[in-house]
């Protein structure tokens, strides 16, 4: 497809909503006691229930409505004192009961909202509802989808409980569509109530994108793009819609409402199926299942568990730590990292020390070992004192660099390492001096090319002294030493 005009672009204004499924964190399935684990053998975790036998009834898990609700408020949701769960009615080999049990009508949850930040500017986009289903099973097939010769159905996650979370159509470019489904992610982990891996299914993205003349009211016709199992994927496939949407408008032709998939390896969306119609549901209540309740105190309850949420920890970072948007942006990524910075300077570290050896040397560690911080083999208290030896002028910053290095491939503390190696600081002037004097001496050309103005040769000198005493010594001192020592040779 021809890429589509700066100025063609700037023509149109596309509308972007966002439906995005989060399984909950629950260790058993929304109607029944199978496990959730992800990873076991195929068909291992189910039972009559989910598999949808004859004569079984559904029971609800509590911590379900729990968890839903504990999202739904961190998202600024109306958490409804009275919702209901309705049969929604499609035959997919994947549903075994030939129906999902989910929420129409009266969801748990409407009305939220989240704030991103995007190109500097911020937006809030509202949340349309937040309602509890039950997941579907897993489709596997043998070959391409269109000449599979086997396909294969594991029921391990059918039944697992999901919460679906509708954005109203506010996004207005692919970055903002990014933005949104970023900070929910972070919302949803900070809360707790799912671990939103993409790659397990934990977190799956639907997209509806349409596009109308720029200062026009009515939508244009929406185009749901299926399989955006990840956050680049989602803004690859928003700008190909776009500008596929643009591009047949422009020759005089028709979108028809439609689904599609991307296919990430050859950069497109392809048809799914046609959606000219809305598909009759035939919803109606489910009658195995009595109304879900959530009381005002239960409501309230849940509330006051909540964590404090990125956006507040981030403000709260800037004005009690002193440190800048951008490491309070960095720090705050998850609430493990946050808590990390704030236990290093709970230690009597300063806030902007800590926030520059977290975000430099111990995050590049981390990464190299392919640990997360909460498997960090180096604790926050033992990075705080190895961060006060140099704050206390006891080891120098090059030399502490290369003691993190030492704790991260070995687990031994700070103080152990320099002990070991003795990489105390010399401060001493005497042995400071005499090794400057045997480094003049050793160079008398640069001795003299510095007596003779060069001043870019006193940073070899320096050099020299640090590389004799083994980095160990003043910095400081060494600077004076070496300037007095050579001011006398002149």
């Amino acid at each position: 497809m021809a890429s589509i005009s700066p100025e063609l672009l700037a023509k149109y204004e596309p509308v972007i909503g966002l439906e995005v499924h989060v399984q909950l964190l629950t260790k058993t399935k929304i109607f029944c006691a199978c496990s959730t684990r992800f990873g076991d053998a195929p068909n291992a975790n189910t039972c009559p229930v989910c598999l949808g036998l004859p004569g079984t009834l559904p029971v609800l898990n509590k911590r379900v409505v729990e968890m839903a609700s504990r999202a739904s408020l961190a998202l600024n949701c109306t958490v409804h004192e009275h919702s209901r769960f309705a049969r929604k009615n499609y035959f997919y080999p994947d549903l075994p009961k030939g129906y999902q049990i989910s929420q129409y009508e009266l969801p748990l949850a409407t009305g939220g909202w989240v704030e991103v930040e995007v190109g500097g500017s911020r937006k809030r986009i509202g949340i349309t509802r937040l309602h509890v289903e039950e997941d579907a099973a897993k489709n596997l097939h043998e070959g391409f989808a269109q000449s599979a010769t086997k396909a294969y159905i594991d029921y391990n996650r059918c039944g697992s409980p999901l919460a679906e979370i509708v954005s109203e159509p506010d996004m207005r470019t692919p970055e903002q569509a990014y933005a949104y489904l970023t900070t929910l992610r972070q919302i949803l982990l900070y809360t707790g109530v799912s671990d939103c891996n993409m790659e397990e299914g934990s977190l799956r993205c639907d997209a509806n994108v349409s596009v109308r003349l720029r200062g026009t009211e009515p939508f244009g016709t929406k185009v749901e793009v299926k399989n955006l199992n990840s956050f680049r994927y989602l803004q690859k496939a928003l700008e190909y819609e776009i500008e596929r949407h643009i591009g047949v408008i422009e020759r005089g032709g028709r979108i028809p409402q439609e689904t599609r998939l991307w296919n990430q390896a050859e950069g497109h969306t392809v048809s799914m199926r046609s959606k000219e119609k809305a598909h009759d549901y035939r919803y109606f209540p489910e009658p195995d299942l009595l109304p879900v309740h959530v009381s005002a105190a239960w409501r309230e309850e849940i509330r006051s568990t909540l964590p404090e949420l990125p956006e507040a920890k981030r403000a709260r970072f800037i004005a009690q730590h002193k440190i800048t948007p951008y490491d309070a942006q960095v720090l705050t990524a998850t609430a493990a990292s946050a808590a990390f910075f704030e236990n290093i300077v709970n230690s009597g570290v300063p806030a902007k020390s800590a926030a520059n050896w977290m975000q430099t040397d111990f995050l590049r560690h981390l990464k190299e070992s392919g640990k997360e911080i909460e498997s960090s083999p180096v604790s926050a208290p033992e990075l705080a004192k190895l961060i006060l030896l140099t704050e206390e002028d006891k080891i120098t910053a090059s030399a502490a660099k290369g003691v993190l290095l030492k704790m991260f491939e070995t687990g031994r503390s700070a103080s152990d390492i320099v002990a070991a190696e003795g990489l105390t600081k010399i401060s001493d002037s005497s042995a400071i001096e005499q090794a400057a004097r045997e480094v003049i001496e050793k160079n008398p050309d640069n001795a003299a090319k510095f007596r003779s103005g060069n001043e870019g040769v006193f940073k070899f000198f320096v050099g020299q002294v640090m590389r004799a005493t083994r980095g160990q010594a003043n910095p400081q001192a060494v600077n004076e030493i070496l300037r007095a020592l050579l001011s006398e040779q002149k």
